[in-house]
């Protein structure tokens, strides 16, 4: 057999590859397992069906000792941001890719100049241009943590949604911390108080570098339908017959685009604008003369969803520290088998032709 030099510098052509692999293959079908790893354990890779067949006895114990240095981990293989050429579908921009429900503990400014911590939920995401493959989500997190010991406010949300932007290097990013903030509240006669919880976020947009600050609310009350209270009235008169007006537990989700300039727009603030514009809050301590006056504070205040949108609308009205907003009512019927509910937005911010199919269901409070 004659041998020939060859120019071993020279890159084969993809012909002489496919010529060796299949040659590689050939000779791999007639020899042991054994014979394959002592050539090279990473051949099994090539060769389909035994890809793993040949790997070594491998430590099943767990190696405390082991440390990762800078090689060792300059030689992981790292898929999520690999090359666009790995990217599976369309080449296509990603509006907002990354975390959602990671939570830790965050302290908030309260109104009275005090501090409080509670357990945040945060949801972060980055746009993604089309030719990357994805991004690194442990930076998010890692991003959050480096601010958790500050105290909270949009200043420092910025700071984080600056810090993740830069290392993710994208063009838009949003940040959202959902937390249930307490706050105590009397009772209506009996001098008693107690802790009502509201469910609050604070979310941080930014698009096309334009950033928008938004606080949303979740409110619970009692909506009495005034059409049932005059029908049960005339029962009363006309028939001598005891009737009762039905009335339900209500929920409205109240988001607000908060301006810069001007005074700070506490949570404590938005929450009262709601209960003044409809006062049937539920209640948290109650004796028999807070039950008889919440049904008087009902009778006084019957409410069809859509007195509650223009109600809540009309207090954020007022506020000069808020511009666009959205009103959403869930009033979840004891006479129906449906819910009744409306949204009235102001501005382009909350503007939408869609919704969400599932919006309404997640007004559902659970006491």
């Amino acid at each position: 057999m004659n041998l020939h030099s060859r120019d071993l510098d020279r890159l084969p052509s993809r012909e002489e590859a496919e010529d060796a692999l299949a040659l590689l293959r050939r000779w791999a079908s007639d020899v042991s397992a054994e014979e394959v790893a002592t050539l090279d354990p990473l051949v099994s890779r090539l060769i389909p069906g035994q890809e793993v067949s040949n790997y070594p006895a491998l430590a099943r114990a767990y190696p405390d000792a082991f440390e990762v240095d800078e090689t060792y981990k300059a030689s992981m293989p790292d898929l999520q941001n690999g090359p666009s050429s790995l990217i599976r579908g369309a080449k296509q921009q990603i509006q907002h890719v990354g975390i959602s429900n990671f939570r830790l503990p965050i302290r908030f400014r309260t109104r009275d100049g005090g501090e409080i911590t509670l357990e945040t939920s945060v949801t972060g995401t980055v746009s993604l241009d089309a030719e990357k493959k994805g991004i690194n989500m442990s930076r998010i997190m890692r991003t959050f943590y480096q601010h958790a010991e500050e105290t909270f406010s949009f200043d420092v949300i910025e700071r984080a949604l600056d810090a993740y932007k830069t290392d993710l290097d994208s063009f838009d990013a949003r940040i959202q911390m959902r937390f249930s903030f307490p706050m105590k509240v009397e009772s209506l006669r009996s001098g008693l108080s107690g802790y009502q919880y509201y469910d609050i976020a604070l979310e941080l947009v930014e698009t096309d570098g334009a950033r928008k600050k938004i606080m949303h609310l979740d409110y619970v009350y009692s909506s009495t339908c005034p059409c049932s209270l005059e029908l049960s009235e005339h029962a009363r008169q006309y028939r001598g017959q005891l009737a009762t007006p039905h009335s339900q537990r209500s929920v409205a989700r109240i988001s607000a685009l908060v301006e810069d300039e001007g005074d700070v727009l506490w949570f404590e603030d938005l929450i009262d604008q709601a209960r003044s514009a409809v006062p049937t809050e539920t209640q948290v301590m109650v004796k028999r003369e807070d039950e008889q006056a919440f049904a008087e504070l009902n009778a006084a205040n019957p409410i069809f969803v859509e007195d509650a949108a223009r109600l809540f609308t009309e207090q954020l009205k007022l506020d000069q520290r808020i511009s666009d907003f959205r009103v959403i009512a869930s009033h979840q019927e004891s006479l129906h088998s449906h819910d009744a509910v409306s949204v009235l937005t102001e501005g382009e911010t909350f503007a939408a032709v869609s919704l969400d199919p599932r919006l309404f269901q997640s007004l559902f409070h659970v006491g």
